[in-house]
């Protein structure tokens, strides 16, 4: 039987695609510290869970496609404690990030147009764009400037008569940068010169370290009508399962349009809009250990691998995600032979061949992407168990 085009130029997930191995693993009776996904171990705050157990009505109903009211009331509240002012009609609630990022390409984009996207790149940003029929034209940015953005120039050369917007992920997903407000402000430059959208993916903008100042897109004042906010409950709220996300900007005729994709989907599942609702009542100090954690776990991660023979990364400043370039030809078949044919103390590492973060071809070949989401004792285990690893590969080699 035949399958689409779509379909079949569509990549697997690498943060995924080797999940089969890790299974065969684990039957086997190895344990796997999974370094290959943002999944946080930090615990969801209470109010979400007990705004679960309070629900008391008889039928779960359909909510409107929109989304709850009491959810967005939630999300404009959170917004004004980063100085950014929302309106009701300006939000839509999604079924994570990763729908805002497919219902918001397929408002703004026909099939054969482009979007541009600094380089390596959340690598479902791809595949989102190929299902919306979509190209999408990379430029480089290097582990040696901290992945930040090349010049206006380059960035510009990649512009044509069908790019109609550019993605960033800020913090970045998956090399950690953190914009400058002077980044930001040259995006919000090129959308203004080029008539194009900012598709601002702020998901991890309460995890920037070393005592970095955040500039969020939706504070380039003269170009709101441009900037798309993607977000999340997922990561900030620990809360990846409860699939709550939301489209925003203050383009209302673009969120109306795009509230016909949402109605074609009728709704976001409702009990998890009610939970997600309660999570505005999580306290301050909940962020500023979260915070801390994370950066201590960056500090670990990063301090180790920059000591093993080899490696060359570059120190994030955001996320939970560390970029680094390995001593081996094919870091896929690293990962494969970490899963499948060793092991120490009975337990191994699984971590994301960087590869498919990369939309030019034979990019990241030699690179992974860690995240650093489990406690630290466990992370320096796994980094230790890695080290072994790799240098009984490479004396296979």
């Amino acid at each position: 039987m035949k399958f689409s085009k779509r379909i079949l130029d569509m990549q697997f997930s690498p943060i995924r695609k080797l999940a089969p191995y890790a299974e065969i693993a684990k039957e086997k009776g190895v344990e796997v510290y999974h370094l290959n996904i943002g999944q946080p171990d930090i615990v969801t705050p209470d109010c979400f869970f007990n705004a679960v157990k309070e629900y008391e009505e008889r039928v779960l109903k359909y909510s409107g496609s929109q989304g709850i009211d009491k959810l967005i009331e939630s999300f404009i509240k959170y917004y004004k404690g980063w100085g950014i002012d929302f309106e009701k009609k300006e939000i839509l609630i999604t079924n994570g990030g990763s729908e805002a990022i497919m219902f918001t390409l397929m408002a703004i984009c026909d099939a054969g147009d482009e979007v541009i996207i600094p380089e390596p790149f959340y690598t479902n940003y791809s595949g989102f764009s190929d299902v919306a029929g979509v190209k999408v034209v990379s430029f480089m940015t290097k582990a040696e400037n901290g992945f930040h953005l090349p010049s206006k120039d380059e960035i510009v050369s990649k512009i044509t008569n069908k790019t109609r917007g550019i993605i960033v992920s800020n913090p970045g997903n998956p090399t950690g940068v953190v914009y400058t407000y002077e980044e930001i402000r040259m995006l919000a430059d090129i959308a203004k010169e080029y008539n194009i959208y900012i598709i601002a993916d702020e998901v991890y903008r309460e995890f920037v370290y070393d005592g970095l100042k955040y500039t969020s897109a939706l504070t380039m004042t003269d170009v709101l009508d441009r900037v798309i906010l993607i977000d999340s409950i997922s990561k900030r709220y620990s809360a990846c399962g409860a699939r709550i996300g939301l489209v925003a900007s203050k383009n209302k005729d673009l969120i109306n349009q795009i509230l016909k994709l949402c109605q074609s989907r009728l709704c976001v599942p409702t009990l998890e809009q009610i939970a997600a609702a309660n999570l505005i009542n999580t306290p301050e100090s909940y962020f500023y250990g979260v915070k801390a954690e994370y950066e201590n776990r960056r500090n670990i991660l990063y301090n180790a691998l920059y000591k093993i023979p080899g490696i060359i990364c570059d120190k994030p400043t955001g996320a939970f995600y560390i970029v680094a370039k390995l001593p081996v030809k094919d870091a896929e078949d690293f990962a494969k032979w970490m899963l499948t044919d060793f092991s120490y103390n009975n337990k191994t590492v699984m971590f994301a061949p960087a590869e498919g973060f990369y939309a030019t071809p034979g990019l990241g070949k030699d690179e992974v992407r860690f995240s650093y989401c489990i406690n630290s004792d466990e992370l320096e285990d796994a980094i230790d168990i890695f080290e072994r690893g790799l240098i009984q590969y490479l004396n296979m080699q």
